[in-house]
């Protein structure tokens, strides 16, 4: 693995950890979040500045309804992550409170909200859309060889997480952030780290399932008609 590859891995793992992180508010308080944002938004950049040959092809080439969902998608997630970049600075007390910003409260208190939940799901099927890259690397790097039985297997696994992660949706009640029927966000204080990072890991799982599974249904039914 050369070392821009290396780079950019870094980059992507350090964004999915922060943004795991970053939902988790009430267990490492308000500091700790504006600063692990702050270093998000830092690796989101850069992840940009890695990806450049992306955004030169943008006009460039046939566009294959995969092609098209993967630009809806990523779209999505560069105005989430700018809907948090806005509302978290508007909303510093910490890092960004040097800045004059004296208005605006409750509006960037709505778009932090929407960012944050829409900003966690779109980020985890943009991993999902990417699955294959990632599990090709690993391949990669480990050596190892192709396994039906390892792939069902694989298979079941994340099919238990992703209805695991349905659960979590409905109970966590999502949709309720998503859609901003509330302007609070209910915190646990009492409840355990590690519970709510499974759940949250669980959702992920979700998105990712239904990224990385949809997508090669979709270019398998592509094959069959061509």
């Amino acid at each position: 693995m050369n070392l821009k590859m290396m780079v950019k891995l870094s980059a992507d793992i350090g964004m999915t950890l922060a943004l795991l992180f970053l939902m988790g508010y009430q267990f490492w308080g308000e500091t700790a979040h504006e600063w692990v944002g702050a270093i998000m938004f830092a690796l989101f950049i850069l992840h940009h500045m890695l990806n450049l040959n992306w955004h030169k092809r943008i006009f460039k080439g046939k566009y294959t309804p995969m092609r098209t969902l993967t630009l809806c998608v990523d779209i999505l997630v560069l105005l989430a992550m700018l809907a948090l970049m806005y509302s978290g600075i508007v909303m510093s007390r910490h890092v960004f409170a040097f800045l004059p910003v004296e208005r605006g409260l409750a509006l960037a208190r709505r778009l932090h909200i929407l960012g944050a939940y829409w900003g966690f799901l779109l980020m985890s099927v943009h991993l999902g859309l990417h699955w294959n890259m990632i599990l090709g690397m690993v391949k990669k790097q480990t050596k190892l060889k192709p396994s039906k039985a390892r792939s069902i297997a694989l298979f079941c696994i994340s099919a238990v997480i992703a209805v695991y992660g349905i659960h979590v949706f409905i109970r966590r009640d999502f949709a309720t952030y998503l859609f901003l029927k509330s302007e609070f966000v209910f915190l646990d204080y009492s409840e355990p780290k590690q519970l709510f990072y499974f759940d949250y890991l669980a959702l992920m799982g979700l998105c990712i399932f239904i990224a990385h599974y949809g997508s090669g249904l979709c270019r398998r039914k592509k094959e069959v008609r061509s």
